[in-house]
C-alpha cells in the first residue's frame, strides 16, 4: 500500500511545532510554505546487503525523530535498495502514529540505470517492450537516459519503492551526463521535453515539484562542453507551461569546505549578470539543495581561527564544517548521508544550535579561495 499525501505547510509547521523542544527555530526555513529542515537526510551510499538496509531505515527514523524531516534518495542509489529503506522508515514512522505524511519532505531521483547489467537490462526492460519507444540511442555513457517514458516509468517505481503516492520533489539525476552523446541544443531540447512529462506528473498528482539534481553542470564555466545554464533551464520550463507557473522549483549541487565554487564562482549568466549557482539560483526563485556537505567525510582540520569564529559546544571538525555549510545563505537545506547512530546524533545535535550569522559565514567563507 502506497500513503497518500505529501509534506503540506500545516503538516511540516507541526512537524516543526513538536521538534521545538529539541530545535531551534532557526533550524527550520520556509519554502513555498514548507518547513523545511535545515539539515537533510542523504542515503547515497553503502553496502547492497540487508545489515545495510537495515541501518538505513533505522537512521530515517532516528533522524525525523530528531529533527529532520528531508529525506534525499535516488533510484539508483544501491540499486534501488536505498529508496526501500527509506520506505520501511517512513512506513514505520507513519504507523507507530506519531507521525503523518504530510509532515515529511521526500525527496528522489531518476536517470541513472538502478540496475547492475546496464544496457543489457535497459535494452530487455525498456527497448525490447513494444510499449516504449525508446531506443539504444536514448542511453547515454551506458548509465543514464532522460527518455520521458524511461523518466516516468522509473518515476512510478520510485513511488512503488518508497511507499507513496506522491513524491515531494523529484529529480532528473546529473542530466549533464547525456553530453556525452549529444550536442548543447539537442540536450536542452530534451530538457524541454522531460521538463513536460515531469509537469504532467505533477497535474496526476505523483509530485508535487521537480529539479535537476547535478553534481559538476552547475558549477562549471560557461566555455565548457559540460555546462548547463541554469536560466535556459528555468526558460525551458516556462515554455512548457506556456509561461504559467511552473513547478521546476529546486536544484541539488555540491557545496563543502573543499568544493566552494557553487557560492563563490561566477558561472551561470542570470539577468544580466554572472552569477554563482546558488546565488543565479535564487534569482530565478529556485532553491538550492545542497548535496556533498562534508566532502563525504573527507574534511580537512580547521585553523584554530575558525574554530573560534564558529563557537563552543562542537565535538569535531566535521560537525563544524557542517555547520558552515547547513548556513550558506539561500539554500534549503544541506544533505548528509547517515547510517550509523552516533552520526545522526553528532549531527543532529546542530539542529539545537543557530546556524552561523551571516557575517560570520561570509568570513569563513571568503578565506576558502586562498587557503
Amino acid at each position: 500500500m502506497n500513503y497518500k499525501g505529501f509534506a503540506t505547510s500545516e503538516g511540516t509547521k507541526k512537524y516543526r511545532n513538536k521538534k521545538a523542544n529539541r530545535c531551534v527555530e532557526s533550524h527550520f526555513r520556509e519554502i513555498d510554505n514548507l518547513w523545511w529542515s535545515s539539515i537533510g537526510l542523504g542515503t547515497y551510499l553503502g553496502n547492497l546487503d540487508q545489515t545495510t538496509d537495515q541501518l538505513v531505515w533505522e537512521a530515517t527514523i532516528q533522524s525525523v525523530e530528531n529533527g529532520i524531516n528531508v529525506i534525499d534518495s535516488a533510484i539508483n542509489y544501491r540499486q534501488q535498495h536505498a529508496e526501500c529503506s527509506v520506505g520501511v522508515g517512513i512506513k514505520t514512522l507513519i504507523e507507530s502514529e506519531r507521525y503523518q505524511r504530510d509532515e515529511l519532505i521526500v525527496c528522489t531521483k531518476g536517470g541513472f540505470l538502478p540496475h547492475p547489467r546496464r544496457g543489457k537490462w535497459f535494452q530487455e526492460k525498456y527497448v525490447n517492450d513494444s510499449n516504449f519507444s525508446i531506443g539504444m540511442g536514448d542511453l547515454a555513457a551506458d548509465c543514464h537516459c532522460m527518455h520521458p517514458e524511461y523518466l516516468s516509468d522509473q518515476l512510478d517505481q520510485s513511488r512503488k519503492n518508497l511507499g507513496i503516492e506522491t513524491i515531494d520533489l523529484y529529480y532528473i539525476h546529473n542530466p549533464e551526463t547525456q553530453l556525452s552523446s549529444v550536442d548543447s541544443e539537442t540536450y536542452y531540447g530534451m530538457l524541454e521535453v522531460a521538463f513536460e512529462m515531469l509537469e504532467e506528473a505533477v497535474a496526476d498528482g505523483k509530485i508535487r515539484y521537480y529539479g535537476m539534481a547535478t553534481w559538476n553542470t552547475f558549477r562549471m564555466p560557461e566555455t565548457s562542453d559540460k555546462h548547463t545554464s541554469l536560466k535556459r533551464a528555468k526558460e525551458l520550463a516556462g515554455i512548457v507551461t506556456g509561461n504559467k507557473p511552473d513547478h521546476f522549483r529546486f536544484i541539488q549541487l555540491p557545496l563543502n569546505l573543499n568544493m566552494p565554487e557553487a557560492y563563490n564562482t561566477e558561472t551561470q549568466y542570470t539577468l544580466g549578470e554572472m552569477l554563482p549557482a546558488i546565488h543565479a539560483a535564487r534569482k530565478l526563485d529556485i532553491y538550492p539543495i545542497i548535496s556533498g556537505s562534508i566532502a563525504q567525510g573527507n574534511v580537512n582540520a580547521l585553523p584554530q581561527s575558525w574554530r573560534d569564529q564558529i563557537g563552543e559546544g562542537y565535538v569535531s571538525d566535521k560537525q563544524r564544517a557542517l555547520q558552515i555549510t547547513r548556513s550558506a545563505p539561500g539554500i534549503a537545506s544541506a544533505l548528509i548521508g547517515m547510517k550509523q547512530s552516533k552520526h545522526v546524533k553528532e549531527n543532529l545535535a546542530l539542529a539545537s544550535i543557530p546556524p552561523l550569522d551571516q557575517t560570520i559565514f561570509e568570513n569563513l567563507w571568503s578565506k576558502i579561495k586562498t587557503k
